[in-house]
């Protein structure tokens, strides 16, 4: 199998459809027991499931390899500075609608959730998990208010510390405007969900090793 360089979130792609079940002996010497989905190769003793799918041991190995969640403090600071990039540049986009065009459109948000979270699975080299999730969302999170900054800055008689916390609470404080500020509430949710899924890791489920044949060996847990 050749792994290239999934994404976190796409569904795995094979080649063949295989039977969910154990595959019986097919008569003939010629003839494979199964077949791997992945890499089409004949199998003839043991074999797993990646998601229901048969597949051969090394090509069980090599997505579970290529789909992991980067370990280690190198992937989440490189995946920290690429979303980082990415908060402020849609921060900048937001502060350009609210003052060029006097409009606080919410849906920009949403927005900022994909760019975050694009960058940060792109930072981590394509991969997701836990630790990316959080980080996508604090910092569309982030963005959110920090589009806002400039203007509180410049207009709010509170104390300069009180001005930062402001910009940190504002996406929560949105919701004490009212109706429009309920809206505004919802559309930075989904854009925080938009951020959330993205940089999710991808589900999969891992089965065996069954033997071809008959029920489940007992060669390998």
């Amino acid at each position: 199998m050749t792994a290239g360089d999934p994404k976190a979130g796409e569904e795995l792609q094979f080649d063949r459809v295989v039977s969910d079940a154990p595959a019986a002996p097919v008569s003939g010497a010629d003839q494979p027991a199964a077949v791997c989905t992945s890499c089409s190769k004949p199998i003839n003793s043991d074999y797993f499931q990646v998601n229901g799918r048969v597949t051969c041991e090394s090509c069980r190995n090599a997505i579970q390899l290529a789909y992991a969640t980067p370990e280690g403090t190198v992937p989440f600071l490189r995946a920290a500075g690429f979303g980082l990039v990415a908060a402020i540049a849609g921060a900048a986009l937001y502060y350009g609608v609210i003052a060029l065009a006097n409009l606080e459109i919410g849906i920009i948000a949403i927005a900022i959730g994909y760019m975050v979270g694009w960058a940060v699975t792109k930072g981590a080299g394509g991969h997701g998990g836990r630790r990316f999730q959080v980080l996508a969302v604090v910092l569309t999170y982030w963005a959110v208010g920090l589009a806002y900054a400039p203007l509180i800055l410049r207009d709010s008689r509170m104390p300069r510390a009180a001005q930062f916390f402001e910009v940190f609470a504002l996406p929560v404080l949105v919701v004490t405007r009212g109706v429009s500020g309920i809206i505004t509430a919802i559309i930075i949710a989904v854009g925080l969900r938009q951020a959330w899924r993205m940089t999710a890791a991808p589900s999969l489920t891992f089965a065996g090793p069954y033997r071809v044949g008959s029920g489940p060996s007992s060669a390998r847990a």
